[in-house]
């Protein structure tokens, strides 16, 4: 768990973890829900673009400061939020971008990069003021290589190898393996660990640096041992000295582990890691939930993000990796968390299964359900065969028509290729309005050339069901 100020640090030294005991209302049951989804009905309720847009507007009307250009630490808006999170809520923005791909929220994204760049002294790592525990430094690596690799500006990508080396040499343990969290050294967190080897395999994706492949598998390896469970897929928070590795499972340190098992079978196809990510996934699940939402966690401290950053990586398996077994789940959580939320506000809580509080409520404990209503499945068409050039935004089940597909990124006459959820299925028309030459296709089509008759540089309007 998260340190909201480094006073608190000493105090929490003589114990094996400064871990708040568990939040009382994460374990009670889902109510007070409305025409909610299931468990195995995949079909969400809320789960579309007006909602997603809605949601991301009102978190933002809420809590962020386009003055600053970063976020409050609550709907008050009389604080900064907590420097890591700031990397969170900059994961959202960007993801944002991705299903949208407009230019408003590619100017939201390069403004959160300033924003934060002048609050926190130009990200210089060095400043031991600004940045005084290590895993806040990687949230920022992570958050700054997928930055880079989104609009390939490369000044994300230079400060992303600063601060990563930077953590590397001040955490890693030649020794014993693994990476401390804190300056001083005083224990190895799933928080750090797990980061690093998303930040390491984004590095490499990017540069080519075996290095950094290198050094991803190294910290795996070691924290697949020490920091999990190989039987159940449970996730534990930390491992101090030569102790048991112990704290409570949370669903962020499960999110960072499935992040980091799938960039690891993504780039050598061993399903050994996909196997990984899908025991963390199941623990969480099958573990940490009652009647399948997941636990409330954060009582007015930063754990209210930890939902958003596990958001980011189950999506991530379910979308890319194609573990759909799990959406249902994911749907019934997104469904209850919309349903109750505050609806003179468009606000959702930290605890899904309970209505929201009309009162002031922090930026953490709101941001979760705005971040899975952004990483909805869906069809992604691209510029090029394989799946190449530029790509549209994130298109969900619906009719579209050339102005409705050009407001997600789309191109007239443009596409050719796509990537499409499993059972989904496209139909591609030749003209507006659903007219002219139709191609119908159910699963990934790498090469719209080789539809018969040609599909490529030539769709104009879709429909996906």
């Amino acid at each position: 768990m998260k340190k909201t100020s480094i006073l608190l640090l000493g105090a929490c030294f003589a114990f094996f973890s400064c871990k708040k005991e568990s939040d009382p209302e994460a374990k009670l049951p889902a109510k007070n829900l409305i025409s909610v989804a299931g468990p195995g009905i995949a079909a969400a309720v809320y789960w579309n673009t007006g909602v997603a847009n809605t949601a991301w507007s009102a978190f933002n009307t809420a809590c962020y400061n386009p003055g600053g250009k970063l976020y409050y630490g609550t709907t008050l808006k009389n604080s900064v939020a907590a420097i890591w999170t700031q990397a969170i809520f900059w994961d959202m923005a960007m993801s944002v971008y991705t299903r949208r791909k407009t230019a408003a929220d590619l100017t939201r994204v390069n403004d959160m990069y300033t924003g934060n760049y002048n609050q926190y002294d130009g990200y210089n790592w060095n400043n031991t003021t600004v940045w005084f525990i290590y895993d806040d430094i990687m949230w920022w690596v992570m958050s700054l290589a997928r930055a880079n690799q989104l609009t390939g500006n490369a000044t994300y990508l230079t400060k992303a190898i600063s601060g990563f080396d930077r953590v590397w040499n001040g955490s890693y343990d030649p020794v014993g393996g693994g990476m401390y969290w804190d300056f001083n050294h005083t224990g190895k967190n799933s928080c750090i660990n797990f980061p690093t080897v998303i930040a390491a395999m984004r590095l490499y994706a990017i540069t080519g640096n075996s290095t950094y492949l290198t050094k991803a598998q190294n910290i795996y390896n070691w924290s697949k041992t020490n920091l999990t469970n190989t039987s159940t897929g449970q996730v534990y928070d930390n491992k101090i000295g030569s102790n048991p590795p112990g704290g409570l499972a949370y669903t962020y340190n499960a999110g960072t582990a499935i992040g980091a098992a799938y960039a690891l079978y993504k780039q050598s196809g061993n399903t050994a890691y996909l196997n990984d990510a899908k025991r963390y996934a199941d623990y969480v699940k099958n573990n940490l939930c009652t009647n399948s939402i997941l636990p409330a966690e954060g009582d007015f401290n930063e754990q209210g993000v930890m939902k958003a950053i596990f958001a980011d990586y189950m999506m991530q398996l379910i979308n890319e990796g194609k573990q759909t077994q799990y959406l249902s789940w994911i749907e019934t959580n997104v469904d209850a968390g919309w349903t109750n939320r505050d609806a003179s506000r468009n606000l959702t809580y930290r605890n899904y299964a309970i209505p929201c509080p009309t009162g002031y409520i922090q930026t953490y404990e709101a941001c979760s359900i705005v971040a899975f209503l952004q990483l909805a499945p869906g069809v992604i068409f691209y510029q090029n065969t394989l799946y190449g050039g530029t790509s549209s935004g994130i298109i969900p089940k619906g009719n579209y028509t050339i102005s409705q597909l050009q407001a997600m990124g789309f191109v007239n006459d443009w596409a050719s290729s796509a990537k499409i959820p499993p059972g989904w299925t496209v139909t591609m028309y030749k003209d507006d309005n659903f007219t002219g030459q139709s191609w119908v296709i159910n699963s990934d089509t790498p090469h719209f050339p080789n539809l018969s008759p040609t599909a490529n540089d030539v769709v104009t309007s879709v429909k996906i069901q």
